[in-house]
């Protein structure tokens, strides 16, 4: 058929019997599928988000082949393979579905198509994803002020094309704008700028994401929004999501954004000096919010790890301990049923004190190493940070203004519950 010509330029001698042919059929069904789908991860909730997709055939040149485009404004999730738009090459509408009754809205092509064409044009792609995944929102407001997405030594960067575990991934974000069509320039400036892409950030908005094909488009897609899930996670944690260490996050602009995010709960705290307390308690984080997480991780954790055989020594005849000894081996016996790395069986009561706490040692500072989250960890861990602070080898750490805040919602009435939260984090220790 190629090399025939035919209305609108594209190269097939029938271009009605083509366009309702297999080929165009089975490409109009696929993207209602993947409407389907994508509505289920949330990418095209609210009747945002759109796809398109080039009709593959192998006689016609990858250029010249026709584009199946989902309509605007409609649940995606209810689509069927009639309501989509097909598109010549050039972005001309060769056909668009029937118009239906009330309450549908009367049909119109994807307000995505502009952008849809850029791709097409600028980079080859064989198919074009819009998505408004939460995570692709999110994953730009976490900073204003950049104009790019960088992460580093994770596994699913080898799911983006041309890209390798030890590759940096950067994509770059452009500025939301009222009106879809109003981001072609700045999409288009973005792929120019950034060869190696697959994909564009909107910022407050969403992602573009292409392949050469759907399924490329679609694993790059799943990849991507992983990552982003990936980094808010990381970020939360306070860890540094673009370094190959993905250390803690330590830069004292990161530590000012922190400390605002406890003023704004500190200030929050005014409305109850207005009037009586209407809630009996304020629950804070304590990691960046009301201390510094240097702190937890340069003080805090070092000191557990240093002192689990001292303080076993001095505790273990204590209740407590008894009760975090039977927790960690319960623990242990648990990890070695699933064949989990470094852990080592820990002898019976009557093997000795001396045996059990050197196996009780050995356990704890490979669950450390491994940086597991587990309740027997934890709670001995608490246990020891306690002592330190009962024998000053501990001094809780806080940002300036968090016995400002403490001493307002006390003196407002919110007295035992924010003493219980200090008390359960170890962080103010004697100091107050």
């Amino acid at each position: 058929m190629a090399g025939v010509a035919a209305a609108n330029g594209f190269p097939v001698l029938n271009l009605q019997a083509y366009l309702e042919g297999k080929t165009v059929l089975e490409t109009r069904a696929l993207v209602a599928d993947l409407c389907r789908q994508f509505y289920t991860l949330g990418w095209v909730s609210g009747t945002g988000g759109s796809i398109t997709i080039k009709v593959h055939d192998d006689s016609i040149p990858k250029p010249d082949q026709l584009i199946v485009m989902s309509p605007s404004g409609v649940q995606k999730e209810r689509m069927i393979s009639e309501d989509m738009y097909v598109l010549s090459s050039g972005g001309e509408v060769l056909s668009k579905p029937c118009p239906k009754s009330y309450p549908h809205k009367t049909p119109k092509c994807s307000d995505c198509a502009p952008l849809f064409m850029k791709a097409y044009q600028m980079c080859n792609a064989g198919a074009v994803i819009h998505s408004h995944g939460m995570e692709s929102c999110l994953v730009t407001m976490i900073n204003p002020l950049s104009n790019e997405f960088r992460i580093a030594h994770m596994e699913m960067i080898k799911g983006i094309f041309g890209h390798g575990y030890y590759d940096e991934l950067v994509i770059p974000i452009i500025e939301n704008t009222a009106y879809e069509r109003e981001l072609t320039k700045s999409l288009s400036e973005a792929i120019s700028a950034y060869p190696k892409t697959t994909a564009v950030l909107v910022r407050n908005h969403g992602i573009y994401v292409w392949g050469d094909s759907w399924i490329s488009a679609k694993t790059q897609a799943e990849c991507y929004h992983y990552l982003f899930d990936a980094a808010i996670k990381l970020h939360q944690l306070g860890i540094d999501w673009t370094s190959p260490s993905h250390g803690f996050i330590k830069n004292e602009s990161y530590q000012r954004v922190s400390k605002r995010k406890f003023e704004v709960y500190a200030n929050a705290g005014l409305a109850f000096q207005a009037s009586k307390p209407s809630r009996k308690c304020i629950v804070l984080d304590i990691e960046g919010t009301t201390t510094p997480i240097s702190f937890v991780t340069e003080i805090l954790f070092p000191y557990a790890r240093d002192n689990v055989r001292k303080h076993l020594i001095s505790t273990y005849d204590t209740i407590e301990t008894k009760d975090d000894i039977e927790l960690l081996r319960a623990q242990v016996l648990d990890d070695l049923e699933k064949g989990i790395l470094g852990c080592t069986p820990i002898p019976p009561d009557d093997a000795g004190k001396e045996e059990v706490i050197e196996s009780l040692v050995v356990n704890v500072e490979a669950m450390i190493k491994a940086d597991r989250k587990i309740t027997a960890l934890k709670q001995l861990q608490g246990h020891i940070w306690r002592t330190g602070y009962d024998n000053n080898e501990l001094q809780g750490v806080v940002f300036n203004d968090v016995p400002e805040a403490l001493e307002r919602w006390h003196d407002g009435g919110i007295k035992r519950e924010v003493a219980l939260m200090v008390r359960l984090g170890f962080l103010i220790g004697k100091s107050i």
